[in-house]
């Protein structure tokens, strides 16, 4: 049986330019280089541990590790995810640490995907998620916070200790996310979506006079609702509603 081929990814910020190649001063744009064969401007001598700025071309084939490592700060959208072929000489800091990824000095640039990929499995989702339904729960969430700081830190703390029959707690569920993510190979994709999620908070409660407070407790929201999205097809429904913060949700009379 043929064994099938390897696809190989980069990412880079909106521009198509590696954004490692812009910080030393040699910018390489993949936007421009599509079906081209590219030489590293500056290819480092010491394979493959040279560990200047922009030694060689870095590429993963696990696509939810795509925005691991790529210079892009502060974490931004959209950004745009390119497959590549590896040339020549190729290699790996190591097998058994990093086994999806791959180290170049020569690459052909050979299409543009979808870039909601290197967000992991439920990318798309996870968009939606931030895009279309934190800014319009931020106000909620820092809401109720605002209205009752005691009495929604003491649900808080019940959340994250205890959780309830039918939704698990806080503290079990996070690690049971991350660890999936570790798993499946989309940690850059877990950090990602929690930045991404947290950033359309400070958006969307800019001028909304919520206090600091409020504003943490619907980033740590926001952070869970975005993974639950990224994980929803693997994790069972009592951690993801704890993601969710389907406790949380539940009014305080109800909960009580």
């Amino acid at each position: 049986m043929a064994r099938k081929p390897v696809t190989w990814y980069i990412a880079t910020p909106a521009d198509g330019i590696i954004e490692m190649s812009r910080q030393a001063g040699t910018p390489v744009n993949l936007a421009a280089s599509v079906g081209q064969v590219i030489d590293h401007p500056n290819p480092c001598a010491n394979l493959w541990f040279d560990e200047t700025r922009f030694s060689y071309f870095r590429m993963v084939k696990r696509v939810g590790e795509a925005l691991e490592d790529t210079g892009i700060w502060p974490v931004t959208w959209p950004v745009r995810l390119w497959i590549v072929e590896p040339l020549g000489e190729t290699g790996n800091w190591s097998q058994r640490y990093y086994p999806y990824r791959r180290l170049a000095h020569q690459i052909r640039v050979l299409e543009e995907t979808d870039a909601h990929l290197a967000l992991g499995t439920g990318g798309r989702d996870v968009l939606d998620v931030i895009q279309q339904q934190i800014p319009q729960r931020a106000a909620r969430w820092a809401a109720d916070w605002d209205a009752d700081p005691k009495g929604m830190r003491e649900r808080r703390s019940n959340w994250e200790q205890c959780g309830s029959r039918t939704c698990g707690s806080g503290r079990g569920a996070q690690p049971a996310a991350q660890a999936t993510a570790r798993a499946r190979r989309e940690s850059a994709a877990h950090r990602w979506n929690q930045r991404l999620a947290g950033n359309a908070v400070d958006k969307a409660l800019a001028a909304s006079g919520a206090s600091p407070q409020a504003v943490n407790y619907a980033r740590g929201r926001a952070a869970n609702l975005a993974i639950a999205a990224q994980h929803q097809a693997r994790l069972d429904a009592y951690v993801l509603d704890a993601l969710r913060g389907v406790d949380l949700d539940v009014p305080a009379s109800a909960a009580a």
